[in-house]
This record gives C-alpha cells, structure tokens and sequence, in this order.
C-alpha cells in the first residue's frame, strides 16, 4: 500500500536547489508558496486568548466560529445566506482535499477530476483510494463515472480565476453526472489583473452560479495566504448543510479536530479585514517587481491573474527554464510537477520576502542584459 504515491515531487528540485546556493549571493527559493511575513498582531492575541483550552474542541467547530465563517461569505465572497450548519473548519485545505474521496467512500473504478495544471493534492487523494484521476478542464469531457469534481479558482500553479458562466456550466455538469464538484478558492482574495483587481472573485456558492441550490457542491477555503496562517493549519469548507453534517460526522469519529486556540485565532482573521489589506498590497508590490523582471529576462506569463505566483515559458521544456534559473542562483518549480499539460512553463512563488524578490529581479535583468 505504501507504493501508492511517488516520491515527494519537491525531492527532485534538490540538485537545482545546491546548483542555486552556489551562486555568489546564494540561493533565492522562489519554489515555494509559504508566507513569510508575520502573524497578524490581532491573530496572535486571539491564539493566546484561547490557550488555556483542557478540553477537546468541537470537530464541527464553535459556534462563534462558525457564524464568523458564514458571515465572511456573505460580506467578502458575494455569498449571503449561509448559516453555521453549513460550515466547518478543517485542519489546513491540504488535508481535507486529500482525505475527501475518503470520506465519500470512493474506491477503485471511481473517477476523481482534476484540472489540467493542478495542485497535487487532487492526484493524492485518488491514489490514496485506488480512484482513477482525469485532468480535464472542459466540463463536457468529464466522465460518467466521476464522483468527485475539482476546480480551482484562482488556480495553482497557474493564477486562472473562472467566471460565472464557467462555474455555472461545471455546476450544471456535475450534476448531470451524480459528482460532488468541490471547489479550492484558497486564493480569492488576492486578485491582480484585468476585472479580478477590483471586482469579488466569484466562488462556487455565488448566487449567480447555483441559482440558491447547495446540492452537490463545496468550497474550500484557507486563511494560510491571505492571514499568514500557514502555521496555524487554519482553512475551512462549506456547503449543503446534510453534506457538511455527515463529513463532520467521519472526522469526529477519527480525532479530526481542529484546536480551540486555532479557532479562535481563524474567528479573529475573519472578521478582521484591515491585515488583509495590508498583506494584499504587500504582495502586490513583489509581484510587480519579479513580473517586470520575469518578462524582461524573456518569459511569457500565463493567466497568473490572481494567487500568489506567476505561471511562466520560455517555450523550452521545463526542467531546462529550471536549470536556466538555478545558475543564477533562483529556484522555480517545473510544470510538470502539476501534471502533464505544462511541460514548458515554470512556476514563480511571490510569497518570498521583499529583499528575495529584489534580489531575484536584478538577477533576472543582469542576465537580460548579457544575453
């Protein structure tokens, strides 16, 4: 059984990674997405209110949680109308995506869909149930036999939102073929380019997608980006309340309790949106000085609309951009860490601090201008 996963993927950028800390001013990982600014002060102070906490928290979470989760939707996602029985913290998205063809009691001759560059939890919870997985992005190729749809707006590793008319088609999909159609939107506030700078990016709840109907749909959602969490496992899902209840029910049964300091530490983050702009705009900078540098050096950026990293070519195979960049001593990750649909595109992380950025973008344009 433990043959049914690869290696980590990370593992294979280990060479890459020595041939960048070579370079005279050392490595610049730009491989990752994890923050690396502070906590919020209100976040922490919440975190530290609540550690005095003997007891085991509530897997389906408090109720001041809860309603905290629900009104965040309706006041930063366009999704009124939901209540605390349609939500539920989860420990980290990563952890819920990879355990949810678990919890529908998915099995071998099951599908699970996945977009054609996507996050690689979606493949680890196929495998880890004997499911086949399908990266397919247009919604008529999906087969009868999916049971678990996933989309992923803004994307990873490619920044690509998805629009109304879009979801709404998935959603109409989905249904046709009995799947559930659970949505990753882990990145929706950090909209760059184009309509997503000023406008709300549409979740799979929006009104104007499901027409009122919860059936049949989840979205998914963390407070790791946006809130500088990543430490604290904080994310949660919502949806069709009798679908939140009986995913609850299999987490309680097996100790997937997020902890009570966390809790209040992800009810402090939601109802506080000062930090969120701050960090927002934070982001927005780096990401205006490595795009410059990127395109300058040569690149063509894909989509990278929204989220946290630019999705790159030189219309080279992949691995060979990646030993481009390590010999100036700046370490991306290869497409086809996402699947076989990107052998040509690399991926650029934002969330470095603002000297890496800095540092990786006059790399860039010193080997601009000698080429």
């Amino acid at each position: 059984m433990f043959d049914r996963l690869p290696e980590y993927p990370w593992q294979q950028l280990k060479p890459f990674s020595a041939l960048a800390a070579q370079h005279p001013g050392g490595a610049v990982d730009l491989s990752v997405g994890s923050p690396v600014d502070p906590t919020p002060k209100v976040i922490q102070e919440a975190f530290v209110a609540g550690a005095n906490a003997p007891g085991y928290p509530s897997t389906a979470g408090s109720l001041e949680l809860r309603e905290a989760i629900a009104e965040w939707f309706a006041r930063r996602r366009a999704v009124p109308g939901l209540t605390a029985d349609n939500v539920m913290p989860t420990i980290g998205s990563k952890e819920f995506i990879s355990f949810l063809p678990m919890y529908l009691g998915m099995g071998p001759g099951d599908a699970v869909v996945q977009p054609e560059a996507a996050y690689t939890a979606y493949a680890v919870g196929a495998a880890l149930v004997g499911a086949e997985c399908i990266s397919e992005d247009n919604p008529d190729n999906w087969p009868a036999n999916a049971k678990l749809i996933w989309i992923n707006s803004p994307g990873n590793p490619d920044g690509k939102v998805l629009d109304v008319e879009f979801l709404r088609r998935c959603v109409e999909r989905a249904r046709e073929i009995g799947a559930l159609l659970a949505s990753d939107e882990c990145y929706a506030e950090l909209g760059w380019d184009g309509k997503w700078a000023t406008e709300t990016i549409p979740s799979i709840l929006d009104p104007r997608v499901i027409e009122g109907n919860l059936d049949g749909v989840l979205a998914i959602y963390s407070l790791s980006k946006q809130s500088n969490l990543a430490g604290y496992r904080a994310a949660f899902a919502a949806g069709e309340a009798g679908l939140v209840k009986a995913i609850v029910n299999l987490r309680m049964h097996s100790g997937m309790n997020t902890p009570a300091p966390v809790q209040k530490a992800m009810t402090a983050a939601l109802r506080d949106e000062a930090h969120v702009a701050v960090e927002r705009e934070v982001y927005r900078k780096r990401r205006d000085v490595l795009l410059e540098a990127v395109r300058a050096y040569g690149f063509e950026v894909s989509n990278s609309e929204a989220g946290l990293y630019l999705w790159a070519t030189l219309g080279e195979d992949c691995w060979a951009s990646v030993q481009r960049m390590a010999e100036l001593g700046i370490v991306v990750v290869p497409g086809t860490f996402y699947g076989d649909h990107s052998p040509n595109h690399v991926r650029f992380s934002i969330t470095a601090t603002d000297a890496n950025i800095a540092e990786a973008a006059k790399r860039l344009h010193e080997a601009t201008n000698l080429r």
